[in-house]
């Protein structure tokens, strides 16, 4: 057999291996009671922090800024919750060696699950579409702020789960992967929080101040929420997600180089 075709062949089998952790990613949260309960308890909170917590009627305003006020903090309970079984599980039960012979690239393993359950949280994300086709009936809301609204709840999540992967194949415990999660995702959360900044300007690290205020999950999410897509927006949420990623990919190598 030549070399092209050798290459030919050896890419076919990565694809069928990349696809298959996908579909078996895909299937295990049809099956997951923990699956399960993410989509249940983030429809549910969602609804009624928007409609009780927000004030939606007493607001009288037809938009959806209490419906996505709220999703920073949901995501960062749920998402770390989803997202502590995809490589701690692994680990627990012996399988990540089994995962790691296969022919498939550490990247394409870490990215077909990273995938995998981004699409299902994004599934969740549609289905509160009965919240947009509400507030059009009540009123004429701002169908681009809403829309903008929901891609950066979209990049947000995918930012919040790249963190719970990468920290998820650190341990064996599902429990300690969660808890680490939380913690990470709750620092870059309120990077900008004046809780934060406040003390570091009164030491007069005003250059520190502003790294971490350039780092905030929640200034990011929130300025892409009032209808702008800003490119630096954007790609903050997408550089993130490629660098815990990768991250995430070199922890690997480095298990299979072990």
């Amino acid at each position: 057999m030549s070399t092209r075709a050798s290459v030919a062949v050896d890419r076919a089998g990565r694809g069928r291996a990349f696809r298959g952790v996908l579909l078996r990613e895909l299937h295990g949260y049809l099956i997951t009671p923990v699956a399960w309960l993410f989509a249940v308890i983030f429809l549910l909170s969602a609804g009624a922090f928007t409609f009780y917590l927000g004030a939606f009627f007493e607001r009288g305003q037809a938009d959806l800024d209490p419906f996505f006020r709220f999703h920073p903090w949901l995501y960062l309970v749920l998402v770390p919750a989803l997202a502590m079984r995809l490589w701690a599980e692994e680990r627990r039960s012996g399988t990540l060696e089994l995962l790691l012979t296969l022919p498939i690239r550490p990247w394409q393993a870490v990215a077909a699950k990273f995938l995998a359950a981004w699409l299902y949280i994004g599934g969740a994300l549609v289905l509160t579409f009965p919240m947009w086709l509400t507030v059009n009936y009540l009123g004429h809301p701002d169908n681009g702020v809403i829309l903008a609204s929901y891609i950066g709840s979209f990049l947000m999540a995918g930012a919040f789960l790249a963190i719970s992967e990468c920290l998820s194949v650190l341990t064996r415990s599902q429990v300690i992967a969660f808890i680490l999660a939380l913690a990470v995702c709750f620092l870059f959360l309120l990077a900008g929080d004046p809780l934060v900044q406040e003390p570091l300007l009164a030491l007069g690290s005003s250059r520190v101040a502003d790294a971490l205020a350039s780092l905030s999950l929640l200034a990011h999410f929130e300025a892409i929420a009032r209808g702008v897509l800003d490119f630096g927006d954007v790609a903050y949420f997408v550089l993130t997600i490629v660098f815990w990623l990768t991250a995430n990919v070199l922890i690997l190598d480095a298990r299979r180089g072990g």
